[in-house]
Protein backbone atom coordinates (compact mmCIF):
# COMPACT_ATOMS: atom_id res chain seq x y z
CA UNK A 1 0.00 0.00 0.00
CA UNK A 2 1.29 3.56 -1.14
CA UNK A 3 0.13 7.13 -1.35
CA UNK A 4 0.47 8.46 -4.94
CA UNK A 5 -1.20 10.98 -7.17
CA UNK A 6 -2.92 9.84 -9.74
CA UNK A 7 -0.91 10.24 -13.25
CA UNK A 8 -2.45 11.34 -16.93
CA UNK A 9 -2.38 7.83 -18.35
CA UNK A 10 -3.87 6.38 -14.68
CA UNK A 11 -6.78 8.54 -15.11
CA UNK A 12 -7.49 7.91 -18.68
CA UNK A 13 -8.07 10.33 -21.57
CA UNK A 14 -11.96 11.81 -21.90
CA UNK A 15 -13.36 11.03 -25.59
CA UNK A 16 -14.54 14.16 -27.40
CA UNK A 17 -18.02 12.69 -27.24
CA UNK A 18 -17.86 12.62 -23.04
CA UNK A 19 -20.65 15.05 -21.03
CA UNK A 20 -19.56 15.59 -17.38
CA UNK A 21 -22.21 17.04 -15.74
CA UNK A 22 -22.40 18.12 -12.16
CA UNK A 23 -26.12 19.68 -11.82
CA UNK A 24 -27.32 21.30 -8.79
CA UNK A 25 -30.02 18.93 -6.76
CA UNK A 26 -33.23 21.16 -7.36
CA UNK A 27 -31.88 22.22 -10.93
CA UNK A 28 -34.97 20.19 -12.62
CA UNK A 29 -38.05 17.84 -11.30
CA UNK A 30 -36.22 14.76 -12.29
CA UNK A 31 -33.31 15.63 -10.30
CA UNK A 32 -35.59 16.32 -7.22
CA UNK A 33 -36.82 12.66 -7.86
CA UNK A 34 -33.99 11.53 -7.66
CA UNK A 35 -32.76 12.79 -4.36
CA UNK A 36 -35.94 12.31 -2.80
CA UNK A 37 -35.87 8.22 -4.17
CA UNK A 38 -32.14 8.58 -2.54
CA UNK A 39 -33.44 9.81 0.75
CA UNK A 40 -36.09 7.28 0.69
CA UNK A 41 -33.65 4.35 0.39
CA UNK A 42 -31.73 5.81 3.27
CA UNK A 43 -34.86 6.18 5.69
CA UNK A 44 -35.80 2.11 4.40
CA UNK A 45 -31.81 1.45 5.37
CA UNK A 46 -31.81 3.44 8.48
CA UNK A 47 -35.27 2.13 9.55
CA UNK A 48 -33.86 -1.54 9.28
CA UNK A 49 -30.60 -0.51 11.31
CA UNK A 50 -32.17 0.56 14.24
CA UNK A 51 -35.41 -2.06 14.56
CA UNK A 52 -32.15 -4.72 15.44
CA UNK A 53 -32.26 -3.68 18.79
CA UNK A 54 -36.01 -3.56 19.33
CA UNK A 55 -35.95 -6.90 17.62
CA UNK A 56 -33.43 -8.80 19.63
CA UNK A 57 -34.99 -9.54 22.45
CA UNK A 58 -37.69 -11.06 21.10
CA UNK A 59 -35.69 -13.22 18.54
CA UNK A 60 -33.95 -14.75 21.81
CA UNK A 61 -37.68 -15.95 22.95
CA UNK A 62 -38.60 -17.09 19.43
CA UNK A 63 -35.71 -19.10 18.05
CA UNK A 64 -34.50 -19.67 21.94
CA UNK A 65 -31.21 -19.20 21.07
CA UNK A 66 -27.75 -17.83 23.26
CA UNK A 67 -26.92 -14.22 22.86
CA UNK A 68 -24.10 -15.88 21.01
CA UNK A 69 -26.04 -17.33 18.14
CA UNK A 70 -28.52 -14.15 18.07
CA UNK A 71 -25.79 -12.13 17.27
CA UNK A 72 -25.36 -13.94 13.84
CA UNK A 73 -28.04 -11.65 12.99
CA UNK A 74 -25.23 -8.51 13.40
CA UNK A 75 -22.74 -10.77 11.74
CA UNK A 76 -24.49 -11.96 8.51
CA UNK A 77 -24.58 -8.65 6.59
CA UNK A 78 -20.63 -8.40 6.85
CA UNK A 79 -20.58 -10.70 4.17
CA UNK A 80 -23.25 -9.16 2.16
CA UNK A 81 -21.51 -5.48 2.76
CA UNK A 82 -17.94 -7.22 1.62
CA UNK A 83 -19.55 -8.50 -1.62
CA UNK A 84 -21.24 -5.38 -2.60
CA UNK A 85 -17.96 -3.59 -2.08
CA UNK A 86 -16.36 -5.72 -4.48
CA UNK A 87 -19.15 -5.66 -7.10
CA UNK A 88 -20.61 -2.25 -6.40
CA UNK A 89 -17.81 -0.72 -9.45
CA UNK A 90 -19.08 -3.22 -11.89
CA UNK A 91 -22.75 -2.65 -11.39
CA UNK A 92 -22.24 1.26 -12.21
CA UNK A 93 -20.17 0.17 -15.45
CA UNK A 94 -22.58 -2.83 -16.44
CA UNK A 95 -25.99 -1.48 -15.31
CA UNK A 96 -25.42 2.25 -14.27
CA UNK A 97 -27.46 3.63 -11.01
CA UNK A 98 -30.58 2.05 -12.72
CA UNK A 99 -28.68 -1.39 -11.55
CA UNK A 100 -28.34 -0.07 -8.01
CA UNK A 101 -31.99 0.98 -7.78
CA UNK A 102 -33.44 -2.67 -8.86
CA UNK A 103 -30.68 -4.57 -7.17
CA UNK A 104 -30.60 -2.62 -3.55
CA UNK A 105 -34.62 -1.85 -2.95
CA UNK A 106 -35.02 -5.58 -4.35
CA UNK A 107 -32.87 -6.95 -2.39
CA UNK A 108 -34.17 -5.13 0.43
CA UNK A 109 -38.14 -6.09 -0.59
CA UNK A 110 -36.74 -10.02 -0.53
CA UNK A 111 -35.10 -10.70 2.37
CA UNK A 112 -37.68 -8.65 4.28
CA UNK A 113 -41.05 -10.82 2.43
CA UNK A 114 -39.16 -13.99 3.44
CA UNK A 115 -38.29 -12.60 7.32
CA UNK A 116 -41.96 -11.36 7.65
CA UNK A 117 -43.08 -15.13 7.35
CA UNK A 118 -40.55 -15.90 10.58
CA UNK A 119 -38.62 -18.46 8.66
CA UNK A 120 -36.24 -21.06 10.17
CA UNK A 121 -33.26 -19.43 12.12
CA UNK A 122 -30.05 -20.33 9.40
CA UNK A 123 -32.59 -18.96 6.63
CA UNK A 124 -33.21 -15.92 8.52
CA UNK A 125 -29.52 -15.41 8.95
CA UNK A 126 -29.08 -15.36 5.60
CA UNK A 127 -31.33 -12.94 5.03
CA UNK A 128 -29.61 -10.81 6.80
CA UNK A 129 -27.05 -10.91 4.74
CA UNK A 130 -28.69 -10.38 1.58
CA UNK A 131 -30.14 -6.99 3.33
CA UNK A 132 -26.34 -5.98 4.03
CA UNK A 133 -25.45 -6.77 0.43
CA UNK A 134 -28.21 -4.51 -0.49
CA UNK A 135 -27.64 -1.76 2.00
CA UNK A 136 -23.89 -1.89 1.38
CA UNK A 137 -24.53 -0.97 -2.88
CA UNK A 138 -26.97 1.50 -2.30
CA UNK A 139 -25.11 3.51 0.56
CA UNK A 140 -22.11 4.10 -1.68
CA UNK A 141 -23.96 4.60 -4.94
CA UNK A 142 -26.29 7.48 -3.70
CA UNK A 143 -23.44 9.18 -1.33
CA UNK A 144 -21.17 9.22 -4.33
CA UNK A 145 -23.91 10.83 -6.51
CA UNK A 146 -24.86 13.32 -4.19
CA UNK A 147 -20.98 14.46 -3.05
CA UNK A 148 -20.49 14.65 -6.96
CA UNK A 149 -22.90 16.74 -7.52
CA UNK A 150 -22.73 20.69 -7.61
CA UNK A 151 -22.60 22.44 -3.77
CA UNK A 152 -22.90 18.91 -2.43
CA UNK A 153 -23.09 20.37 1.19
CA UNK A 154 -27.03 21.20 0.20
CA UNK A 155 -27.72 18.16 0.38
CA UNK A 156 -25.23 15.85 1.67
CA UNK A 157 -26.16 16.15 4.81
CA UNK A 158 -30.22 15.19 4.42
CA UNK A 159 -28.68 11.79 2.71
CA UNK A 160 -27.54 10.53 6.78
CA UNK A 161 -30.66 12.56 7.89
CA UNK A 162 -32.93 10.68 6.36
CA UNK A 163 -30.81 7.41 7.42
CA UNK A 164 -31.59 8.89 11.05
CA UNK A 165 -35.35 9.51 11.06
CA UNK A 166 -35.78 6.05 9.57
CA UNK A 167 -33.30 4.60 12.48
CA UNK A 168 -35.30 6.96 15.35
CA UNK A 169 -38.98 5.62 14.35
CA UNK A 170 -37.95 1.98 13.50
CA UNK A 171 -37.05 0.81 17.39
CA UNK A 172 -40.35 3.32 18.17
CA UNK A 173 -42.33 1.26 16.04
CA UNK A 174 -41.57 -1.95 16.84
CA UNK A 175 -41.97 -1.48 20.14
CA UNK A 176 -45.32 0.08 20.38
CA UNK A 177 -46.31 -2.78 17.61
CA UNK A 178 -45.18 -5.88 19.75
CA UNK A 179 -45.65 -4.25 23.54
CA UNK A 180 -48.73 -2.49 22.90
CA UNK A 181 -50.94 -3.80 20.36
CA UNK A 182 -49.97 -7.13 20.69
CA UNK A 183 -48.22 -7.46 17.37
CA UNK A 184 -45.44 -11.09 17.34
CA UNK A 185 -41.89 -9.67 16.39
CA UNK A 186 -41.88 -10.44 12.71
CA UNK A 187 -45.48 -8.64 11.86
CA UNK A 188 -43.02 -5.50 11.98
CA UNK A 189 -41.49 -6.46 8.50
CA UNK A 190 -44.73 -6.06 7.04
CA UNK A 191 -44.14 -2.33 7.26
CA UNK A 192 -41.22 -2.70 6.12
CA UNK A 193 -41.97 -5.12 2.57
CA UNK A 194 -44.28 -1.94 2.07
CA UNK A 195 -41.48 0.86 2.69
CA UNK A 196 -38.89 -1.55 0.71
CA UNK A 197 -41.90 -1.96 -2.49
CA UNK A 198 -41.87 1.99 -1.98
CA UNK A 199 -37.90 1.98 -2.60
CA UNK A 200 -37.93 0.02 -5.35
CA UNK A 201 -41.12 1.15 -7.60
CA UNK A 202 -40.04 5.01 -6.97
CA UNK A 203 -36.32 4.37 -7.19
CA UNK A 204 -36.50 2.33 -10.62
CA UNK A 205 -38.37 5.34 -11.55
CA UNK A 206 -36.09 8.03 -11.12
CA UNK A 207 -33.04 6.73 -12.12
CA UNK A 208 -34.25 4.55 -15.30
CA UNK A 209 -31.97 6.63 -17.92
CA UNK A 210 -29.33 6.40 -15.94
CA UNK A 211 -27.54 3.35 -17.84
CA UNK A 212 -24.35 1.91 -17.51
CA UNK A 213 -23.49 3.72 -20.78
CA UNK A 214 -24.76 6.65 -19.45
CA UNK A 215 -22.26 6.23 -16.35
CA UNK A 216 -19.54 5.94 -18.13
CA UNK A 217 -20.15 8.89 -20.58
CA UNK A 218 -20.28 11.17 -17.22
CA UNK A 219 -17.24 9.86 -15.65
CA UNK A 220 -15.10 9.75 -18.74
CA UNK A 221 -11.87 9.90 -16.48
CA UNK A 222 -11.91 6.10 -15.41
CA UNK A 223 -9.17 4.15 -15.81
CA UNK A 224 -9.39 1.81 -18.88
CA UNK A 225 -9.17 -1.63 -16.22
CA UNK A 226 -11.70 -3.80 -14.93
CA UNK A 227 -13.87 -2.92 -11.95
CA UNK A 228 -12.28 -5.13 -10.05
CA UNK A 229 -8.56 -3.41 -11.16
CA UNK A 230 -10.16 -0.04 -9.86
CA UNK A 231 -11.52 -1.68 -6.52
CA UNK A 232 -7.56 -2.90 -6.02
CA UNK A 233 -6.61 1.13 -7.45
CA UNK A 234 -8.25 2.68 -4.92
CA UNK A 235 -7.00 0.51 -1.97
CA UNK A 236 -3.35 1.56 -2.74
CA UNK A 237 -4.44 5.22 -1.34
CA UNK A 238 -3.45 5.29 2.53
CA UNK A 239 -6.73 7.49 2.86
CA UNK A 240 -9.01 4.88 1.90
CA UNK A 241 -8.06 2.19 4.45
CA UNK A 242 -7.63 4.80 6.55
CA UNK A 243 -10.87 6.05 5.95
CA UNK A 244 -12.35 2.54 6.15
CA UNK A 245 -10.68 1.79 9.53
CA UNK A 246 -12.22 4.52 10.96
CA UNK A 247 -15.65 4.24 10.02
CA UNK A 248 -15.28 0.44 10.59
CA UNK A 249 -15.22 1.36 14.79
CA UNK A 250 -17.74 3.75 13.93
CA UNK A 251 -20.38 1.12 12.33
CA UNK A 252 -19.43 -0.78 15.89
CA UNK A 253 -20.11 1.94 18.10
CA UNK A 254 -23.64 2.49 16.86
CA UNK A 255 -24.88 -0.70 15.87
CA UNK A 256 -23.34 -1.80 18.74
CA UNK A 257 -25.65 0.51 21.03
CA UNK A 258 -28.44 0.41 18.60
CA UNK A 259 -28.32 -3.49 18.75
CA UNK A 260 -27.60 -3.61 22.42
CA UNK A 261 -29.25 -1.11 24.01
CA UNK A 262 -32.03 -2.07 24.50
CA UNK A 263 -30.96 -5.66 26.45
CA UNK A 264 -28.82 -3.39 28.83
CA UNK A 265 -31.49 -1.19 29.56
CA UNK A 266 -33.94 -4.21 30.38
CA UNK A 267 -31.56 -6.08 32.23
CA UNK A 268 -28.12 -3.84 34.11
CA UNK A 269 -30.99 -0.62 34.51
CA UNK A 270 -34.36 -3.24 34.97
CA UNK A 271 -36.19 -1.35 32.33
CA UNK A 272 -39.98 -2.50 31.72
CA UNK A 273 -40.73 -4.09 27.98
CA UNK A 274 -41.55 -0.65 26.54
CA UNK A 275 -39.29 1.98 27.92
CA UNK A 276 -35.72 0.52 26.98
CA UNK A 277 -37.21 0.05 23.06
CA UNK A 278 -37.66 4.12 23.56
CA UNK A 279 -34.29 4.64 24.87
CA UNK A 280 -32.83 3.42 21.14
CA UNK A 281 -35.17 5.72 19.77
CA UNK A 282 -33.50 8.22 21.70
CA UNK A 283 -30.36 7.36 20.61
CA UNK A 284 -31.27 7.75 17.25
CA UNK A 285 -33.13 10.67 17.42
CA UNK A 286 -30.01 12.39 18.84
CA UNK A 287 -28.01 10.89 15.65
CA UNK A 288 -30.77 12.50 13.44
CA UNK A 289 -30.33 15.71 14.91
CA UNK A 290 -26.53 16.01 14.97
CA UNK A 291 -27.13 15.08 11.39
CA UNK A 292 -29.82 17.73 10.40
CA UNK A 293 -33.73 12.06 36.83
CA UNK A 294 -34.02 8.83 37.99
CA UNK A 295 -31.18 6.62 37.01
CA UNK A 296 -33.06 4.90 34.12
CA UNK A 297 -33.56 8.11 32.74
CA UNK A 298 -30.54 9.61 32.69
CA UNK A 299 -28.55 6.47 31.19
CA UNK A 300 -31.57 7.43 28.49
CA UNK A 301 -30.46 11.35 28.45
CA UNK A 302 -26.95 10.58 27.80
CA UNK A 303 -27.60 7.50 25.42
CA UNK A 304 -29.09 10.47 23.17
CA UNK A 305 -26.20 12.63 23.65
CA UNK A 306 -23.75 9.93 22.78
CA UNK A 307 -26.09 9.62 19.43
CA UNK A 308 -26.82 13.52 19.19
CA UNK A 309 -22.76 13.98 18.89
CA UNK A 310 -22.12 10.80 16.56
CA UNK A 311 -24.39 11.94 14.32
CA UNK A 312 -22.31 14.19 11.87
CA UNK A 313 -19.42 11.42 11.92
CA UNK A 314 -19.84 9.29 8.87
CA UNK A 315 -21.26 12.25 6.42
CA UNK A 316 -17.75 13.99 7.18
CA UNK A 317 -15.34 11.47 6.99
CA UNK A 318 -17.39 10.54 3.28
CA UNK A 319 -17.03 14.48 2.75
CA UNK A 320 -12.87 14.38 3.76
CA UNK A 321 -12.52 11.18 2.06
CA UNK A 322 -13.86 12.01 -1.42
CA UNK A 323 -11.89 15.81 -1.30
CA UNK A 324 -8.95 13.67 -0.89
CA UNK A 325 -8.90 10.90 -3.50
CA UNK A 326 -9.04 11.48 -7.34
CA UNK A 327 -12.40 11.54 -8.63
CA UNK A 328 -12.11 8.38 -10.86
CA UNK A 329 -11.85 6.10 -7.56
CA UNK A 330 -15.03 7.87 -5.93
CA UNK A 331 -17.04 4.96 -6.18
CA UNK A 332 -14.52 1.96 -5.36
CA UNK A 333 -13.26 3.94 -2.33
CA UNK A 334 -16.50 4.83 -0.94
CA UNK A 335 -17.81 1.35 -1.32
CA UNK A 336 -15.08 0.00 0.36
CA UNK A 337 -15.10 2.58 3.29
CA UNK A 338 -19.26 2.25 3.92
CA UNK A 339 -18.56 -1.97 3.66
CA UNK A 340 -16.29 -1.53 6.20
CA UNK A 341 -18.65 0.89 8.42
CA UNK A 342 -21.50 -1.90 8.18
CA UNK A 343 -18.86 -4.68 8.53
CA UNK A 344 -17.79 -2.80 12.33
CA UNK A 345 -21.39 -2.73 13.00
CA UNK A 346 -21.91 -6.51 12.29
CA UNK A 347 -18.31 -7.71 13.55
CA UNK A 348 -18.27 -5.37 17.00
CA UNK A 349 -22.03 -6.36 18.12
CA UNK A 350 -21.63 -10.02 17.55
CA UNK A 351 -18.70 -9.15 19.78
CA UNK A 352 -20.80 -7.67 22.43
CA UNK A 353 -23.36 -10.38 22.36
CA UNK A 354 -20.77 -13.32 22.60
CA UNK A 355 -18.83 -11.24 25.63
CA UNK A 356 -21.98 -10.64 27.03
CA UNK A 357 -23.12 -14.30 27.16
CA UNK A 358 -20.15 -14.96 29.36
CA UNK A 359 -19.69 -11.83 31.37
CA UNK A 360 -22.94 -10.45 31.41
CA UNK A 361 -24.09 -7.35 28.76
CA UNK A 362 -22.72 -5.17 31.51
CA UNK A 363 -19.65 -4.98 29.45
CA UNK A 364 -21.00 -2.96 27.02
CA UNK A 365 -19.94 0.56 28.42
CA UNK A 366 -16.32 -0.63 28.63
CA UNK A 367 -16.39 -1.53 25.00
CA UNK A 368 -17.77 1.45 23.34
CA UNK A 369 -15.70 3.53 25.24
CA UNK A 370 -12.29 1.46 24.27
CA UNK A 371 -13.69 1.63 20.77
CA UNK A 372 -14.38 5.06 20.76
CA UNK A 373 -10.60 6.30 22.01
CA UNK A 374 -9.30 4.22 18.90
CA UNK A 375 -11.64 5.40 16.22
CA UNK A 376 -10.43 8.75 18.00
CA UNK A 377 -6.73 8.46 17.16
CA UNK A 378 -7.69 6.93 13.53
CA UNK A 379 -9.45 10.15 13.15
CA UNK A 380 -6.20 12.07 14.42
CA UNK A 381 -4.16 10.19 11.47
CA UNK A 382 -6.46 11.21 8.95
CA UNK A 383 -6.08 14.68 9.58
CA UNK A 384 -2.84 14.22 8.86
CA UNK A 385 -3.54 13.72 4.88
CA UNK A 386 -5.44 17.00 4.66
CA UNK A 387 -2.45 19.32 5.46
Amino acid sequence: MYEHSPTRSEEGVAPPHAVNITPRWNESKTTIWKVTATCWCMLVMGANDASYGAIIPYLELYYRKSYTVISLVFLAPFAGYIISAILSNLIHLQLGRKGVAIIGPGCHLLAFAIISIHPPFPVLVMMYLVIGFASGIQNAAWNVWVENMANPHEVLGVLPGFYGVGATCSPLIATTVITKAGWEWFSFYYLMVGAAAMALFYTVGAFWSETGSKYKQENPNLPNRSALSQTRHALTYSVTWTSAMFLFLYGGIEVGIGGWIVVFMTYVRNGSAFAPGMTETGFSLGITLGRLVPHFILSAFAVSLIGFFTGTIFPGVVVVTTRLLPKNVHVAAISFTTALSMGGGSVFPFMIGAISQAKGVNILQPIILAMLSAALLIWLGLLRFSK
